[in-house]
């Protein structure tokens, strides 16, 4: 008995703790994957309530600037005019 109120205890103390960070590494992942999709151009994970594109306001900058805002690296595939100015 003594073994699972000591379980307990733990679980109790460990669930406060933790869920914050869990909290944080789920919203992360959402915001890579939504990056990800609007780096490739095509429709954004659904979330929780995702808007019809009718629906939202325009955006200014589009994914580039909203992952600089959230501190993220943005890639980007070399074009051909740009592999082609740097092999020459």
């Amino acid at each position: 008995m003594n073994t699972l109120l000591n379980l307990l205890a733990v679980l109790a103390l460990a669930a406060p703790l933790l869920s914050p960070a869990l909290y944080g590494a789920l919203r992360e992942r959402r915001i890579d994957r939504q990056l990800a999709a609007a780096a490739r151009g095509g429709p954004a994970p659904s979330g929780r309530n995702p808007a019809p594109a009718a629906d939202r306001a325009p955006q200014r900058g589009g994914a580039r600037s909203a992952a600089r805002h959230r501190g993220h690296a943005v890639h980007r595939a070399p074009t051909s005019a740009r592999a082609g100015e740097r092999a020459a």
